[in-house]
C-alpha cells in the first residue's frame, strides 16, 4: 500500500506527546462551501468539485479573519475538500488521516468513500484510510462534512453563545475545521497511545502505552528517557499484549538534591524528553525489525493538599 512522502519532524508537531518523523502537514488551504439548505448529502457533495466556490485557510474556523472568510453570521453545515499525494516507498505501510478537532459533528470521505464519523467539537479522532487511497489518482482527495447546529441548547458548546450575535462574551461561535489536520503513516502494529504516571515518592516514572491492537506475536518495547543530553533510563521490554504497563526506576535522591534541574514546575518548567521504539521479536541470530518509534514528553511534579494549602512537589 502507498504513504505519503517522508517530511522532517516540524518543532510544531500537531501531537507532541506522539510525535513520529514521517508526517504531513495538512493545514492551509482547502476548498469551502456553505450548506445551509442542507443539500449536500442529498447532492453528492463528497464526490464533486463545483460546489466549493471558497477558499479557507484550516485550522482556522470560518467565523475568524484568518481563515481568509470571516463570517460570523450562522451557518449550521459547512463543507471541505482539499488534495494530497502519495508515494510507493512501503507498500506495508498503513496511512492514519488525524482531525485535532471539528466543530460539532464531522463525516469524512476519502476519494468518495466514507472513512470517518465523529461527534463532539472539543477532541481528536483519527482514521485508517489506507484502503480508500487509489493508486490510478494523480491525487487523492479528502472531503470534510461539519455539522454544528447553533441553536441546539443540548450540544455541549463551551462558552459559545446561540443567538446571532455574541453575548456576555467578546467572540464569535467556532464551526468546523478549528485545530490541524495530518497525515501519518505506519505499520500494522503501531503505537497509539502513551500516559505517563509520575510517583515522586517511590522515585518512579509510570509508562502506559497500547498499541494499535494485540499484536500476532511478542514485541519489544524499548524506552530512553533523558533530560539536558542526560540519559536517566534506557530500557526494553517484552510484550504480548497490546497494553504495556511498566514502572521506571529514578534516582530519588538525585531528584531531591537537584529538584530546580528536575521537577517540573511553573517556574523550572523541565520535561523529561522520550523515545518509544516498538520493535518485532526475532528468533535468536536474526535482526529485529523497528516497527514504530514515537517521540514523547513527560513531567515529574506531585501535587497534594495539607494545612488547607494546595502543595506542588511537596511545597506550597
Amino acid at each position: 500500500m502507498q504513504h505519503v512522502e517522508e517530511t522532517e519532524l516540524h518543532p510544531l508537531h500537531p501531537h507532541p506527546q506522539l510525535a513520529r518523523t514521517r508526517w504531513t502537514d495538512l493545514c492551509g488551504e482547502w476548498g469551502f462551501a456553505y450548506d445551509d439548505a442542507n443539500k449536500g448529502l442529498d447532492e453528492g457533495w463528497a464526490q464533486r468539485t463545483d460546489v466549493f466556490d471558497r477558499a479557507i485557510t484550516v485550522p482556522f474556523p470560518p467565523e475568524s479573519q484568518a481563515s481568509g472568510i470571516g463570517d460570523p453570521s450562522p451557518h449550521p453545515i459547512v463543507w471541505y475538500r482539499r488534495t494530497f499525494q502519495i508515494a510507493t516507498e512501503n507498500p506495508q505501510d498503513r496511512l492514519l488521516l488525524h482531525f485535532g478537532a471539528v466543530d460539532y459533528s464531522a463525516h469524512v470521505w476519502v476519494n468518495g468513500r466514507l472513512v470517518a464519523q465523529h461527534e463532539g467539537g472539543h477532541t481528536p479522532f483519527s482514521a485508517d484510510i489506507t484502503t480508500a487511497l487509489d493508486s490510478t489518482r494523480d491525487e487523492q482527495v479528502i472531503v470534510v462534512r461539519a455539522e454544528d447546529s447553533p441553536t441546539d441548547l443540548t450540544q455541549p458548546r463551551g462558552k459559545q453563545y446561540w443567538r446571532e450575535k455574541p453575548r456576555r462574551i467578546w467572540y464569535h461561535r467556532t464551526t468546523g475545521i478549528w485545530q490541524p489536520v495530518w497525515l501519518e503513516p505506519v505499520s500494522h502494529t503501531y503505537i497509539a497511545e502513551v500516559r505517563w504516571t509520575p510517583d515522586l515518592d517511590r522515585g518512579l516514572l509510570g509508562i502506559q502505552v497500547t498499541l494499535n491492537k494485540k499484536p500476532e506475536q511478542a514485541m519489544r518495547l524499548g524506552v530512553r528517557l533523558s533530560l539536558g543530553g542526560v540519559t536517566l533510563a534506557d530500557d526494553i521490554y517484552m510484550t504480548d499484549n497490546q497494553e504495556i504497563r511498566r514502572e521506571i526506576a529514578l534516582d530519588s535522591a538525585g531528584v531531591v538534591m537537584r529538584r530546580e534541574e528536575v521537577l517540573w514546575s511553573p517556574r523550572f518548567p523541565n520535561l523529561i524528553e522520550a523515545v518509544l521504539t516498538l520493535q518485532s521479536s526475532q528468533p535468536d541470530g536474526e535482526q529485529t525489525a523497528i516497527l514504530d518509534e514515537v517521540q514523547s514528553y513527560a513531567g515529574l511534579r506531585s501535587v497534594g493538599v495539607s494545612n488547607g494549602r494546595f502543595l506542588l512537589n511537596g511545597r506550597p
